[in-house]
């Protein structure tokens, strides 16, 4: 077994020391201070983990930190731009249209969002329904939540022609 392991998260290889069998989420939290994927359940069902794996949603809570080894992992953080800090036009939204309440699901909202938009930029209210199914909100703010990835849609469909 080996002492050290290289990730690349958001963009940059990181080098870890001695992660054993250590989740990502633990190492992103702990050891790499990135705090946007939170514990919520520890079994995979509520979606606050999300990050993205080459670019697929992905749950960081049961996922080995040493299964992500040649991947490219995001975050809430990476999101962002890493030089202005603008945030990304799915995070932009989530505030315009108060996608979240208590914002515990918020990371995994928005991750699963930015996937589904990645791969549909024009969704429709079932696939966006569909792409969320297992994300959980406790808040009940399921209709801002999708308002928020139908102007996340239009937002980059703007940026893509303007």
């Amino acid at each position: 077994m080996t002492n050290t392991l290289e990730l690349t998260v958001n963009g940059t290889a990181r080098l870890l020391q001695h992660p054993g069998e250590r989740t990502l989420l633990d190492v992103l939290r702990d050891e790499l201070g990135l705090k946007g994927a939170k514990y919520g359940c520890g079994k995979a069902q509520c979606g606050a983990c999300t990050v993205l794996i080459d670019g697929s949603p992905a749950r960081a809570c049961v996922l080995r930190a040493k299964r992500a080894v040649g991947h490219d992992v995001t975050t809430l953080e990476g999101l962002s731009d890493s030089v202005t800090g603008a945030l990304s036009l799915v995070q932009k939204a989530f505030l315009e249209c108060e996608g979240a309440q208590c914002g515990y699901c918020l990371n995994g909202m928005v991750m699963t969002a930015a996937a589904l938009l990645q791969n549909n930029p024009s969704p429709t209210r079932e696939d966006i329904r569909a792409a969320l199914r297992h994300n959980l909100c406790r808040c009940g703010t399921h209709l801002e939540i999708i308002a928020s990835v139908e102007r996340a849609a239009e937002l980059m469909r703007g940026a893509q022609h303007g």
